[in-house]
């Protein structure tokens, strides 16, 4: 007698994944499924999904971090089940948290004495910061209206048109209007003669942008500060500023020393910053730090006591891991000042190299500037028969993920391919690139224009019609892509049919 079993009754240790009944299912998408399935093949089949993600290194549309030296990498994982908020359990943790908090505020130049303590948080972002801030500054201008006897149901916030949307959401969220300085072709940064106009007694704070998403540009903090001084001496108001330093908080201190943007500039109240970009921290850390303790009212501060202690807090979400604030402490005392700085200046480097090569090829605008966040925004000079996008998509067949975006309201007719230089951003990677932006380039002339150009071409002709010009109709504009299309194709046949 012949002893068999079936492929769903054997032993699937004794097979390899391929081997099992688990790789002929699809996973589930919706409910959890009836059966457990084993360890391995659980995660080769997640495994495989996800190499169908991008290469994060390539990724050079984020300003977070994709690379950590292995050290710190392991000291992450060592941590990876320590959750932060059990400060009594993790005492070593919550300190090293205060040391961060103390070295970044001191970075900042905060009016602090050696030995006193600073007054900042971190948090999962800057997203969180911000919402941390503007809380804080809401309540602080609430609470001196309601001194004053005057209304404080009406708070507004002044800002630029490119800030991040972590802005728009805190002025929904908490029902702050937002008072937005428009944006106009060749300045994509807040005008600050623009901002301190559109302030009022009812403006909690302006927040300007350490590096622009959009070109990375700074804001002029200082003008912004000296302007404000003068409106509030003129008016009697004391509105003050918040610097949204989340991708330029960790470049401005090494490459612009003598930049002021920060706490020695007295308008500005707090500061937030982004650990997971150029903090050089993987992803989940932000920081937010207050001028002093009078900046922060102790009401928004909370004290729990059933983790073990009495425990201050003062955040939006509670659980949180501890693997990023000790990620972000190792590469303080790691890298220090000197480290800091050489990583930035090979970042701005680099991407002055990427900023030539791309002025080399004679089709490119550049929209960003020298000085920021080391980025390089750009532009075709004539995108009428094929756009930004098209380079960006075409972009991804090798390897590389390069947004392309239209910037904010009044300057909306502007597309942009942005390159963001990280630190594992070489400059063997950025030379590659551009010559892979080349053969882009190349591609896209020997290609028909796409329908959108077309029409485009076809409306010009439409409108010259009127002046004389015989314009085509609809029907003959669609023949002639489709001629184009044909003697195109034809024409690559008989380039692939050749004998060299």
């Amino acid at each position: 007698m012949v002893l068999s079993k079936t492929a769903s009754q054997s032993d699937v240790s004794v097979h390899s994944t391929f081997a099992s009944r688990y790789v002929r299912n699809s996973l589930p998408r919706f409910k959890m499924p009836e059966n457990s399935i084993p360890k391995e093949a659980a995660f080769q089949i997640i495994n495989d999904e996800l190499m169908l993600d991008g290469n994060p290194r390539l990724n050079l549309a984020s300003f977070v971090t994709t690379w950590m030296e292995p050290e710190c990498d392991k000291l992450i994982m060592d941590a990876i089940n320590k959750n932060y908020v059990d400060m009594d359990e993790y005492p070593v943790t919550t300190e090293l948290q205060n040391r961060c908090v103390n070295m970044i505020a001191h970075m900042f130049n905060a009016p602090l004495g050696d030995s006193e303590a600073a007054v900042g948080v971190g948090t999962v972002g800057s997203s969180e910061a911000i919402m941390l801030a503007g809380l804080a500054f809401k309540r602080k201008w609430q609470n001196k209206r309601k001194a004053e006897g005057k209304p404080y149901d009406k708070p507004n916030i002044v800002t630029g048109a490119n800030v991040q949307v972590c802005w728009e959401k805190f002025a929904r969220y908490f029902e702050v209007e937002l008072k937005e300085v428009k944006l106009r072709e060749g300045y994509y940064v807040m005008d600050p003669v623009q901002a301190v106009e559109l302030v009022d007694e009812n403006t909690i704070c302006v927040a300007a942008i350490l590096g622009s998403t959009l070109n990375g540009e700074f804001e002029d903090v200082k003008l912004l500060n000296d302007l404000l001084v003068d409106k509030n001496k003129e008016t009697g108001w004391d509105t003050p500023i918040h610097v949204d330093a989340a991708s330029g908080g960790f470049i401005a201190p090494f490459l612009y020393p003598e930049l002021e943007w920060d706490f020695r500039l007295p308008l500005v109240k707090s500061i937030n910053v982004s650990g997971h970009k150029y903090g050089l921290v993987y992803a989940g850390i932000g920081w937010v730090i207050w001028r002093s303790k009078e900046d922060l009212p102790e009401e928004l501060i909370f004290h729990i006591n059933y983790l073990g202690a009495d425990q201050p807090t003062f955040t939006l979400n509670f659980s949180k891991g501890s693997s990023q604030v000790i990620a972000q402490y190792y590469q303080l005392i790691r890298l220090g000042y000197e480290g800091y700085r050489n990583v930035m200046e090979n970042c701005h480097e680099n991407a002055m190299v990427l900023k030539e090569g791309l002025e080399k090829t004679g089709r490119f605008n550049i929209v960003s500037k020298d000085d920021g966040v080391p980025l390089v925004a750009f532009s075709l000079k004539n995108n009428k028969r094929h756009d930004e996008f098209e380079i960006s998509e075409m972009l991804r067949r090798y390897g590389w993920i390069v947004p392309a975006y239209t910037m904010p309201a009044n300057a909306q007719h502007i597309t942009v391919l942005r390159v963001v230089i990280r630190e594992d951003f070489s400059r063997t990677l950025a030379e590659r690139l551009v010559m892979d932006i080349q053969k882009v380039l190349h591609e896209l002339d020997t290609l028909p224009a796409k329908v959108n150009a077309k029409l485009a071409v076809a409306a010009e002709q439409e409108n010259g019609g009127k002046n004389g010009v015989v314009k085509k109709t609809a029907i003959e504009t669609q023949r002639e892509i489709t001629a184009y299309w044909k003697k195109f194709v034809n024409d690559r046949k008989t380039i692939n049919t050749q004998v060299c």
